[in-house]
């Protein structure tokens, strides 16, 4: 295998993490809105860990996003 095709593999695999973090965050608000249909009183002290969540999850698929293009026109 030449160069060239490893980056072009190694593009898309890192586009594959950029998308599976809309998978994440999915799951986070999900999560969340169980939380709170299961306990309403909670819903405050939740909030904070659901803007954290959201966040680092977004963040991990912005850097696979970044690698994916780095890979593709370095």
């Amino acid at each position: 295998m030449d160069a060239e095709a490893a980056r072009v593999i190694g593009a898309g695999l890192a586009a594959v993490g950029a998308g599976l973090a809309a998978i994440g965050v999915g799951s986070v608000f999900g999560q969340y809105l169980n939380g709170a249909v299961r306990n309403p009183e909670a819903d405050a002290k939740m909030g904070g860990r659901l803007i954290f969540g959201f966040a680092v999850t977004e963040a991990l698929g912005l850097i696979a996003a970044v690698v994916a293009l780095a890979l593709a026109f370095s």
